[in-house]
């Protein structure tokens, strides 16, 4: 079972313009305070970052891979469905850069994000 299986993240929208992606809030997303924990908030932001700097990639052999996360909690989260958007702010040769916002049910803003993104090669 993969991580985004067990956190039972959802794929909504994946194009190299923008990444959307859900994730329900429940005990198991919750730190020992009742709220949903802030390091979910960044899986969510990384998954969705990277997801779309993959898709910028047409290189074979090549993939996108976070160097850099930088996460901001802005209102806590108890239960409910989080929607995760991500969009590419610099898309160069060798990195990337994506910002992503989270919204709760209600279309607040929750916690916003920027990742950094390199491209690697995977030949053997």
């Amino acid at each position: 079972m993969s991580l985004l299986e067990h956190l039972a993240i959802t794929t909504k929208s994946v194009t190299p313009e923008q990444v959307i992606l859900t994730m329900p809030v429940t005990k198991q997303h919750q730190q020992p305070f009742g709220v949903l924990h802030g390091g979910l908030n960044a899986v969510l932001i990384e998954t969705a970052c990277s997801l779309g700097a993959n898709q910028q990639l047409t290189e074979p052999n090549t993939h996108a891979v976070g160097v850099d996360l930088q996460v901001n909690h802005l209102k806590a989260v108890t239960s409910g469905i989080v929607t995760c958007i991500a969009k590419p702010n610099h898309i160069g040769r060798t990195l990337q850069v994506w910002e992503a916002s989270i919204y709760n049910d209600r279309h607040e803003l929750t916690s916003i994000g920027r990742c950094t993104l390199t491209r690697i090669s995977t030949k053997k």
